[in-house]
C-alpha cells in the first residue's frame, strides 16, 4: 500500500478551509481528550516537584502519611501514563482514525462513556495510591481493589475496569479500521491497531496475572515485560503511528520510505516484548533469559534507525518548516532525544554498566527523557497542531508556546544531563564503599538542579493550558495561511 498521505481523508487534512465542513471527526472528543491530557501531565508534574523536595528537606507535607514520598511518587509515574498519555494519544486518535479510514469511530456517545470513565479511573487510582490500597508491582501499582492474593473487595477494582475500558476503546477505533481494511490500511493503522491490541494483552498478563499466579522471580518476569512493554507496545506505536500521519500531513509531501516503515513495524513486533528482563539484571531470573533481554534491547536500536531515517529522508527540502511550524519542531526534538534514549538504554543495559548505575538517579533520568523527551513531546506538538483547527480560533498567544517550547527543553534536558551525572558518582561512590551520608552529601547540589529543572518544565506546561484555554475562549477565526507556513513554505 501507499504511504498515508495518499488516504483522501487524509488528503482533507491538506485543505484546511474544508476542515470544518468534514462531519468524520468528532472535535469534542479530540478537544475532552487533549484537554484532560495537559492537566493530567501537570498534575503529575506537580507531585514529581513535590516529590523533589522531600531531597531538599523543604517538603511541605512531612510527616502526613497519605502524602509520603513513596505515595506521591506512584502519583507521578501513573498519572503521566494513564493521565496524560492515554489521554494525549486516544484525542489524537479521533482526528487520525477517521481520516485515515474515511468513517467516523463506532459511536460519539460510546466515546463520551469511555472518557469520563476512564477520567473517574484515574482519579480512583491515584486516591487509592494515596490510600496506600496498591500493588507492590512496579508500574503496576494500579488498585485491584481486593486484598491481596485475595477476591475480597477493600476498594475500587481499578484494574479490571481498566481493562474493560481498553477494550471499549479497541471496539471504538477498531470497527473504523476493520471496515476499511480492504480499501486502505496504511501503515499508520498498522501501528495504531497494534497498540490498541496489545495495550489489552500487555495489561492483562503484566499487571492483573501477576498479582495471583505468578509468585517469585517468574512474577519478576512477567512484570519487567510489562513494564517495559506499556511503553513499547502501546506509547511506541502509538507515537511513531501519529508520526507517520501528523508529518506527511504537515510537510504536505509524502512519508519518504513505506518500506522503512514497515521494517520498522515487524522489528519492533519481534524484538520489543524481550526487552523487560532488563530490569532485572543480576537478578534470580536465569540468566539465557537476562541475556536475551540484554541482546533484544540492542536489537531495538535497528527499529529506531529505520524510523529516523524516515523521519529525516522526509523533512528532506522541508528544513525551513522546523523554524516555521512547532508541532515539527516538537517531533524533530522529541525523534533526535528518541535515538539518545534508546542509545543509552543499549548501554546500561549491558551487565557491566548495570552494575555501575542500577538504584542510582541515571535510572529516573533515562525515564524523563523518554516518556516526556519524546512521547509527551509529541503528544504536544499534536496538540498545538490539532487545537487551533479543533475549536476555529487562532492561537491566542503563539509566543507562549514557544515559551512552553524553550522552558520545557531546557528544563528537560538541564535534568537529564544532572541525573546521568548523579547517577555515574552515586554508582561509583557505591562501588568505593563510601558512607551512606557521604554518598547523600554529594547528590545534594545535584538533587537541587533538578528540582530547578523541574519547575521550569512544570512552568512551561502552565503557560500552555493557559494558552489553551484563552485560545478556545477568544474567538478569532484560525488563519489558514497558517497552513503554508507550517509546510515550510510563505504565508
Amino acid at each position: 500500500m501507499s504511504s498515508i498521505t495518499a488516504s483522501p481523508a487524509g488528503d482533507a487534512a491538506h485543505d484546511g478551509a474544508a476542515e470544518s465542513a468534514v462531519p468524520l471527526v468528532a472535535k469534542n472528543l479530540v478537544k475532552l481528550h487533549l484537554i484532560a491530557s495537559i492537566l493530567w501531565m501537570i498534575s503529575s508534574m506537580t507531585w514529581g516537584f513535590l516529590a523533589s523536595l522531600q531531597f531538599l528537606h523543604a517538603y511541605p507535607a512531612e510527616g502526613i502519611e497519605w502524602f509520603s514520598f513513596g505515595r506521591i511518587r506512584l502519583l507521578h509515574t501513573n498519572e503521566i501514563a494513564y493521565g496524560c498519555l492515554v489521554n494525549g494519544f486516544i484525542g489524537c486518535l479521533y482526528y487520525v482514525v477517521p481520516r485515515l479510514t474515511g468513517r467516523k469511530v463506532l459511536s460519539a456517545g460510546l466515546g463520551l462513556l469511555v472518557f469520563w470513565v476512564w477520567q473517574f479511573l484515574t482519579v480512583a487510582t491515584s486516591v487509592g495510591q494515596l490510600l496506600g490500597k496498591t500493588q507492590a508491582l512496579e508500574w503496576g501499582e494500579t488498585p485491584t481493589g481486593f486484598k491481596p492474593g485475595t477476591f475480597e473487595l477493600n476498594y475500587i477494582p481499578v484494574d479490571f475496569l481498566i481493562e474493560v475500558g481498553a477494550v471499549l476503546v479497541a471496539l471504538q477505533f477498531m470497527t473504523p479500521i476493520v471496515k476499511a481494511m480492504k480499501e486502505r490500511m496504511y501503515v499508520s493503522l498498522w501501528y495504531i491497531s497494534a497498540g490498541i491490541v496489545w495495550l489489552i494483552l500487555t495489561y492483562v498478563m503484566g499487571n492483573t496475572l501477576v498479582e495471583w499466579n505468578f509468585p517469585g522471580s517468574s512474577g519478576a518476569a512477567a512484570s519487567g515485560l510489562y513494564i517495559h512493554d506499556l511503553v513499547g507496545l502501546f506509547v511506541t506505536p502509538m507515537g511513531w503511528g501519529m508520526m507517520y500521519f501528523f508529518v506527511p500531513i504537515i510537510l504536505r509531501k509524502p512519508i519518504w520510505s513505506h518500506a522503512l516503515s514497515v521494517i520498522g513495524f515487524w522489528s519492533l513486533a519481534f524484538f520489543y516484548p524481550l526487552n523487560g528482563v532488563h530490569h532485572y539484571l543480576l537478578s534470580s531470573i536465569p540468566m539465557s533469559v537476562q541475556y536475551g533481554a540484554v541482546i533484544s534491547t540492542m536489537a531495538v536500536e535497528i527499529v529506531v534507525t529505520t524510523v529516523i531515517v524516515n523521519f529525516f529522508g522526509t523533512m528532506w527540502g522541508r528544513g525551513r518548516a522546523i523554524h516555521s511550524n512547532l508541532t515539527i519542531r516538537w517531533f524533530y526534538t522529541g525523534m533526535i532525544l528518541y535515538f539518545i534514549t534508546c542509545l543509552q538504554c543499549a548501554v546500561h543495559t549491558t551487565l557491566s554498566v548495570q552494575k555501575v548505575i542500577h538504584f542510582t538517579d541515571w535510572v529516573p533520568g533515562h525515564a524523563h527523557l523518554v516518556m516526556l523527551g519524546v512521547f509527551s513531546f509529541w503528544i504536544i506538538g499534536m496538540t498545538q497542531w490539532l487545537w487551533p483547527r479543533m475549536t476555529g480560533n487562532e492561537w491566542y498567544s503563539r509566543r507562549l508556546n514557544h515559551w512552553q517550547y524553550w522552558l520545557t527543553l531546557i528544563g528537560l534536558f538541564t535534568m537529564f544531563v544532572d541525573l546521568l551525572a548523579a547517577g555515574v558518582i552515586h554508582g561509583y561512590m557505591l562501588d568505593a564503599l563510601s558512607p551512606w551520608m557521604d554518598i547523600v552529601r554529594a547528590m545534594y547540589p545535584f538533587w537541587l538542579l533538578r528540582t530547578i529543572a523541574g519547575g521550569m518544565i512544570l512552568a512551561g506546561q502552565i503557560l500552555f493550558f493557559w494558552n489553551l484555554w484563552k485560545t478556545a475562549r477568544t474567538p478569532k477565526p484560525y488563519d489558514h495561511r497558517w497552513d503554508l507556513v507550517d509546510a515550510g513554505g510563505a504565508a
